[in-house]
């Protein structure tokens, strides 16, 4: 099955509801298995990170109700 940005998205956000916090490691290793290699990437100081297509609708579907700690590594529900 072919998957979008957007259902990466939205199963982040719903994660999140339920649950109140998604830490990156675990949203990245979810991804992968569930979604595919094609939404993960290793960023310029070589961690994996989410794409920036599904950071994009991720965004637009939290609409700011959705805060990054920077230094939990996780989003938390505010």
């Amino acid at each position: 099955m072919e998957y979008t940005p957007q259902q990466v998205a939205e199963w982040m956000v719903q994660e999140i509801r339920f649950k109140g916090n998604l830490y990156q490691t675990d949203a990245i290793q979810y991804v992968r298995e569930h979604f595919g290699e094609e939404f993960v990437f290793v960023n310029e100081n070589g961690n994996a990170s989410l794409s920036k297509e599904v950071k994009k609708a991720f965004r637009k579907l939290h609409g700011g109700r959705i805060a990054w700690d920077r230094d939990s590594f996780m989003w938390a529900w505010t």
